[in-house]
């Protein structure tokens, strides 16, 4: 995954919906998804067994979200990713994350074939930090 398929992600999304997002403390999903809401992005909780996620309500499916994202961030079982993939492309989001230590070859494919941009175990957190510091992300989302 280059620079050149992460950076116009990161560029060009406002809206995020985090599927497998937890409500524990010390969660990857709960630490990334405060860092990208704190960075701008209006992010969007997915999880059947939650009712909220940091006093923001929690949708049980991307298909029952109020928008469509701009972008999906997958953590979840590597097993279940093709099943959020085809989700993802029936309310036509144009990207997927399948985050760091997920690897799904079928979801990707799925994805890339859909026509989506796919990035695969990569950390959204730490690439966007990355891509800050080296000042190729001037700004935040706000």
């Amino acid at each position: 995954m280059s620079d050149d398929l992460i950076l116009p992600i990161l560029l060009e999304t406002r809206t995020i919906a985090v599927v497998g997002i937890s409500d524990k403390l010390g969660r990857p999903s709960l630490t990334v998804s405060s860092y990208l809401k704190d960075h701008g992005y209006e992010v969007l909780p997915v999880n059947p067994n939650l009712s909220s996620v940091a006093h923001v309500p929690c949708y049980p499916d991307l298909k029952s979200l109020p928008v469509t994202p701009d972008l999906v961030v997958i953590f979840r079982k590597a097993v279940d990713v093709p099943d959020v993939v085809r989700e993802a492309v029936a309310t036509a989001v144009p990207r997927i994350w399948i985050q760091e230590g997920i690897v799904s070859e079928e979801g990707a494919r799925m994805g890339e074939i859909a026509g989506m941009a796919v990035v695969m175990d990569k950390c959204i957190m730490k690439e966007h930090a990355r891509l800050s510091r080296e000042g190729r992300l001037k700004t935040d989302h706000a």
